[in-house]
């Protein structure tokens, strides 16, 4: 079973101004507190390709447990290590196509992918009105989980009853019901995570309108010397 969640967005702001923003939206908890979660942000490659001039970027981001504590309640021990304060990997991938004016980003987690995958994909660009102050996203999350469908195969290979005798709660509600609440539970959590994540990308994008990049990239600095300091 897959669940598929998609959302449209528009912000008013120009796409080169809202492409930056999505690369800044994680430098610093005071330029955007609604990423107050994120534990840090390294970058594996990022280069030009000399053939159609487009960005591609790749980086890695160290989050708060994106697993929603209701589906950790609801797994056993053996697959979460017992909390729900645990860490995870974040994959991202990115191109810019700054003359075309689109930008497409993929992010999926690394952690717990035998339990739940999850994959956003994002689509930025310049309305098809050509409204050059406002920029369109469309944002598309794919979630799977597999913990059902490694159930569905050994109940297949065992007695139903014996079963539900050992696995307790899992045999009972099935396969497809430990995949459907899984995927169901992650959604729910993901849309309130996209609205935080809008409101954090306006939030740098403001202070890109009142103090230009070179006032963010100081805010950034100062708050990187904070950090290290009460280190």
């Amino acid at each position: 079973m897959v669940l598929t969640h998609t959302t449209n967005h528009t912000y008013a702001h120009p796409f080169p101004a809202v492409s930056l923003a999505f690369f800044l939206r994680y430098c610093s908890p005071q330029l955007n507190p609604f990423a107050s979660h994120v534990l840090s942000t390294d970058t594996i490659d990022s280069h030009i390709d000399p053939s159609t001039g487009r960005l591609h970027t790749t980086r890695i981001h160290l989050k708060k447990s994106r697993m929603p504590p209701a589906v950790m309640k609801l797994l056993p021990t053996t697959l979460t290590g017992g909390t729900a304060s645990q860490a995870s990997y974040i994959l991202e991938t990115s191109v810019v196509d700054m003359r075309e004016g689109w930008m497409s980003t993929e992010s999926r987690n690394l952690n717990f992918v035998g339990v739940l995958s999850v994959v956003e994909r994002q689509m930025y660009s310049i309305p098809k009105t050509r409204t050059l102050d406002n920029t369109e996203v469309e944002t598309k999350v794919v979630f799977r989980s597999r913990l059902g469908e490694k159930l569905r195969d050994k109940l297949s290979h065992q007695n139903l009853s014996a079963t539900a005798q050992e696995g307790g709660f899992f045999a009972r509600l099935g396969a497809r019901g430990i995949q459907r609440s899984i995927e169901t539970l992650a959604s729910t959590k993901t849309q309130d995570q996209l609205g935080k994540s809008r409101e954090g990308m306006k939030m740098i994008l403001e202070r890109l309108r009142q103090t230009g990049i070179i006032g963010v990239l100081e805010l950034r600095r100062a708050a990187r010397e904070r950090s290290m300091a009460a280190a």
